[in-house]
């Protein structure tokens, strides 16, 4: 089934409409049965077993009003045990709201077949320097090697419904001792690093949640196909909100809102390789409905106003020790109904954290068919593309403002960038980008752009020509004394 249904639908991939509906269609069908689990347990209302919460006290550190971070002593109840016992027994728990926080000391762990529903403001809380997620499902599994243990079944439907969660990330420099999303305390898998880690799931929903303050990402998603993400609210989480690693597919996401540190919604099917548990193509994925607006904390220091509002689309191949390469493209993915979105952020990035020359692409990704269509801009956005392409159309864009003269929407071409950190050393600034790394862009799409003429919209002319610039990078005969070093890659371009 799963076979005939990718063969239909790239049939009709010049068409995001059409495979909008296929990619729901497909997701519906596999999640229907997590759908169900949900609905039974707001109708059952299994309530945690509240004889085995357990009261600790420990240390916890906020800002004052002024943003000076103060140790505050904390007598708390933790309830994962209570919720767990709850889960297994009943294969589904409901979890009320309540004045106090519910706090977390291990995660959560839900088998094929187990939901937690929550009331959408009972708040959920890591204890400090517990170090790991906050729930996930039972069988995640990693690929540092390449290969995806093929003797683990899936786990499926699965459902984690409302809450507030946080693992106490309370300035943009205080993390609580909070500062991975591993799998458990000892013994983790490899590059998981969520609030909500989903691995290894065929059927899951996750709908009606707020994430708030962590530095991890909000909601991990990687070798998971047939996901259904709604209704999700960032309060300045402190890195990526939605984060979708390789080999996962047939996936919604839709209904995001908020402030994220990092990028809002990721497709990340190559990754840097101390966080990523493993990889592969990222394909059939519907993006809806995303609003790049919110507010921001003066304590939490965010450098943008309203958090970094970007979507990454980070194709690319691992190369692994043993030589052997994964490609990791993207394809066949809808972007729809975009508000405000600062970039999209289509471009291959080494590995700062270990070293570009130690983890890169080679070669660089692809992306193929994709499609962005219904977006709305009131503040100036931009497209950076600087990937391999085979189809990538932009449709239907409104822009509530006035354009400036030089303004490009969509910049296409290899990119360089300076990283100096606080060093005055050139010898240790590092090259963000691949600046000498040829890119090929064909069947490239800009298409319906509307601009404001006193209370109208009206069309713009000559889209392509006025809001795309295609450009081949070039060596800075100054470097460095100016920055970027630039490079010499360059852009085949074939419309």
């Amino acid at each position: 089934m799963a076979v005939a249904l990718c063969v239909a639908v790239t049939i009709f991939a010049d068409d995001a409409d059409t495979l909008a509906q296929e990619i729901e269609r497909e997701v519906k069908r596999v999640t229907a049965g997590a759908l169900a689990l949900c609905e039974k347990s707001h109708s059952e209302r299994n309530l945690p077993d509240a004889d085995l919460v357990r009261t600790d006290v420990w240390k916890e550190r906020w800002p004052d009003a002024a943003g000076v971070i103060q140790t505050h002593t904390v007598t708390g109840e933790l309830w994962t045990a209570a919720i767990q016992k709850t889960i297994d027994r009943a294969n589904t728990v409901y979890i009320p709201a309540r004045k106090q926080p519910y706090y977390l000391d291990n995660p959560i762990v839900l088998k094929s077949g187990q939901s937690l529903v929550a009331a959408t403001n009972a708040v959920f809380r890591l204890q400090p320097n517990v170090n790991t997620c906050m729930i996930r499902n039972e069988h995640v599994v990693g690929s540092t090697n390449g290969k995806i243990p093929a003797d683990v079944a899936y786990d499926h439907n699965i459902v984690i419904e409302g809450g507030v969660w946080t693992t106490l990330g309370t300035s943009s420099k205080e993390w609580n001792g909070n500062n991975r999303g591993h799998t458990s305390r000892t013994n983790w898998v490899h590059g998981c690093h969520g609030v909500i880690l989903l691995n290894h799931v065929d059927g899951v929903v996750v709908r009606n949640v707020t994430i708030r303050q962590s530095r991890i990402y909000g909601i991990h998603i990687s070798d998971t196909r047939h996901f259904l993400v709604e209704n999700i609210c960032f309060e300045e989480n402190g890195r990526d909100g939605i984060h979708v690693n390789g080999n996962s597919s047939f996936g919604i996401i839709r209904g995001v809102q908020g402030s994220t540190h990092d990028d809002f919604v990721a497709l990340n099917a190559w990754e840097w390789m101390n966080v990523a548990p493993v990889y592969g193509d990222i394909h059939h994925v519907l993006v809806e409905d995303v609003w790049g607006t919110g507010s921001s904390s003066s304590h939490y220091a965010n450098p943008l106003p309203d958090g970094s509002a970007e979507i990454r689309l980070l194709p690319g191949t691992r190369t692994f020790a043993d030589g052997k390469k994964v490609y990791c493209d993207i394809h066949d993915c809808v972007l729809r109904r975009l508000v405000n979105i600062r970039t999209v952020k289509a471009y291959d990035q080494p590995n700062l954290e270990r070293g570009r020359d130690n983890d890169f692409c080679d070669p660089i990704g692809t992306l193929r068919n994709i499609f962005f269509r219904q977006m709305t801009f009131s503040r100036p956005g931009h497209f950076q593309i600087a990937a391999n392409v085979d189809g990538f159309s932009i449709r239907d864009v409104q822009f509530d403002m006035k354009l400036p003269e030089k303004f490009r929407l969509v910049e296409i071409g290899p990119m360089s960038g300076t990283y100096k950190g606080s060093s005055k050393d050139p010898s240790r600034w590092v090259e963000l980008f691949s600046p000498d790394s040829d890119i090929t862009v064909k069947g490239f799409r800009l298409e319906n752009v509307l601009v404001s003429q006193g209370d109208r919209r009206v069309p713009l002319e000559n889209a392509m020509q006025r809001l795309v610039k295609i450009t081949d990078q070039r060596l800075n005969p100054d470097y460095p004394k100016t920055t970027p070093r630039g490079g010499t890659g360059k852009v085949i371009y074939q419309p």
